[in-house]
């Protein structure tokens, strides 16, 4: 029985450092306080977001984190903890999560792993405040096509006063 246990924790602690190592960024938050349908608010804005939302013993996570190196992250595994993990987008969890919790008091965010350095609440903040991929290449795109709309305007301006020209000549 005991053996069964215990290769089961083995087995968690395997799937944690596994997502721990996939994962582009790994926050941490303390639930505690949230109600059911809050709760359930947030695991749906997290999921239609692609990041994945855990709650783990942290006995399980304080194994994980200190078989990979992450011994600075133990110290964040306090109370009731749980994990959101992004693996598309870093700045997602922490961006959803901090949104959250603006709105949502009890939600307390607490660290975070983001590509490999440990982030404390203040970090994951500032990383909060970084818009989405998709959002800064829209704005890249953007600041392309100002300056080239602005040539094409300019060209057919120029093309628009030479045919007049051409017209009054004739």
């Amino acid at each position: 029985m005991a053996s069964k246990v215990r290769q089961l924790k083995e087995t968690k602690v395997s799937e944690i450092k596994e997502k721990l190592e996939k994962a582009q960024s790994v926050i941490m938050v303390n639930y505690q306080g949230l109600t059911v349908s809050e709760d359930t608010e947030l695991r749906k804005n997290l999921r239609e977001a692609g990041v994945e939302y855990k709650v783990y013993k942290n006995t399980l996570v304080t194994r994980a984190a200190n078989d990979l190196g992450l011994e600075k992250l133990v110290e964040f595994l306090e109370g009731p903890i749980a994990v959101a993990l992004g693996y598309d987008d870093p700045t997602a969890p922490a961006r959803i999560l901090n949104d959250f919790a603006k709105v949502h008091k009890a939600l307390e965010l607490k660290a975070g792993l983001v590509q490999g350095e440990i982030y404390d609440e203040a970090k994951i903040k500032e990383l909060a405040s970084v818009p989405s991929k998709e959002v800064l290449i829209a704005k890249l795109l953007g600041s392309f096509q100002a300056p080239i709309s602005k040539f094409a305007y300019l060209v057919s301006a120029i093309k628009d006063q030479k045919e007049a020209q051409t017209e009054t000549v004739e």
